[in-house]
């Protein structure tokens, strides 16, 4: 079983990831609705895979990659942002993010990127 920890501070974006994955046989172990929440229930719940959105309050999710790459090298963290955000992608890509998705996403192309992520 592939065990996920969404990172969202909207709380329908959280809610359509947990439905998109939980229909796709992932288990969603926790969310998230900030960075410093994220970092402590990766802690907590030691996900396969966390999906991290990059623009939340409180810490980010760049800075909630840090943190959490700091603690766990091998984490995988794919970081999910609007348009126009591409330098924070890249800086997230630096930082160790696995990969990243676009919102407003597609179902296929969220459990697509997923499960390349797991394959690697």
């Amino acid at each position: 079983m592939k065990k996920v920890l969404i990172v969202d501070d909207a709380a329908f974006v959280r809610m359509s990831l947990r439905c998109i994955l939980e229909k796709d046989g992932f288990i969603v172990v926790g969310e998230a609705k900030n960075g410093f929440e994220g970092v402590k229930k990766y802690k907590e719940f030691q996900p396969d895979i966390v999906t991290m959105d990059i623009t939340m309050p409180e810490m980010t999710g760049i800075e909630a990659l840090k943190s959490i790459k700091e603690m766990d090298p091998q984490a995988n963290v794919v970081m999910i942002s609007a348009l126009g955000q591409q330098s924070c992608v890249k800086e997230a890509v630096l930082l160790g993010a696995r990969s990243f998705i676009v919102k407003p996403f597609k179902e296929e192309h969220v459990v697509k990127v997923l499960n390349q992520v797991l394959s690697i």
